[in-house]
């Protein structure tokens, strides 16, 4: 069930800007609050950033506090280990899956050609789309991008079938969040250059022990903050600290 008045709307010339908020503190407020609906977004960072617990809880937050189902989308980690990490913060998967606000499902590419990855990507797209009108999933989170590319081999087939997929997961209509792992440079916003122009906005995140950041690169049809801010991993998730900054020589 969508609840309309859960979404902010902010005004942008003349149109209406429909708003999906992420729930996770300090982060709506950096982009108007919340993102575009219907948006794909680019989730980056180095390993270890915190990319694939801010996906979670955007799913969980969704759920809990706006009735929202979720699909989260894996290639590499097992459903049961992404279930002990949400686990960990204290939310609780099995629950929302019996209430059918949240599925975890593993693709396994084993096409050993670009052209027999084409075919096995359209029937995992077939698949995906089922489960997001069976669950009437608004939220949708791909973990991880690289990990997709990585199984298809020439960095130009690579291009042309990520382009292909994230294009796709539009037709869904869900607010999505596709993660990806970079380099640890500070300009570095996607592993092959193709996923940041086929998303609509990109959500930088750092690490540079002991202290996290994060900084909204773009955001199409949001005035976002310009600012790198520094955030925090607690038993609860994340928190963004959204009034204070961080300076770009300290990432």
């Amino acid at each position: 069930m969508e609840n309309q008045s859960y979404y902010f709307t902010a005004i942008k010339g003349e149109f209406l800007v429909e708003r999906v908020p992420t729930g996770i503190e300090g982060l709506d407020k950096l982009v108007q609050g919340g993102i575009p609906k219907g948006a794909s977004v680019l989730l980056s960072g180095s390993a270890g950033t915190g990319k694939t617990i801010l996906a979670l809880q955007y799913l969980y937050n969704g759920a809990v506090k706006y009735n929202e189902a979720g699909v989260y989308i894996t290639f590499e980690g097992s459903p049961k280990t992404i279930a002990w990490d949400m686990e960990s913060f204290g939310w609780d998967f099995k629950k929302l899956q019996d209430k059918s606000l949240l599925k975890i499902y593993r693709l396994n590419l084993t096409a050993t050609s670009p052209a027999l990855a084409e075919q096995q990507i359209e029937a995992e797209l077939r698949i995906i789309s089922r489960m997001v009108k069976e669950l009437n999933a608004k939220r949708l989170v791909v973990d991880s991008t690289t990990a997709f590319a990585a199984r298809l081999g020439g960095e130009a087939a690579v291009r042309n079938i990520l382009y292909n997929f994230c294009d796709s997961l539009k037709q869904l209509e869900c607010t999505s969040l596709l993660t990806t792992e970079t380099g640890s440079g500070r300009t570095d916003f996607s592993a092959f250059g193709v996923e940041e122009f086929v998303s609509d906005g990109i959500i930088a995140m750092y690490f540079t022990p002991p202290n996290r950041s994060i900084h909204v690169r773009k955001m199409r049809g949001t005035s976002h903050s310009k600012k790198v801010h520094p955030f925090e991993i607690t038993e609860k998730g994340i928190t963004i600290k959204d009034k204070d900054e961080v300076l770009w020589e300290a990432l």
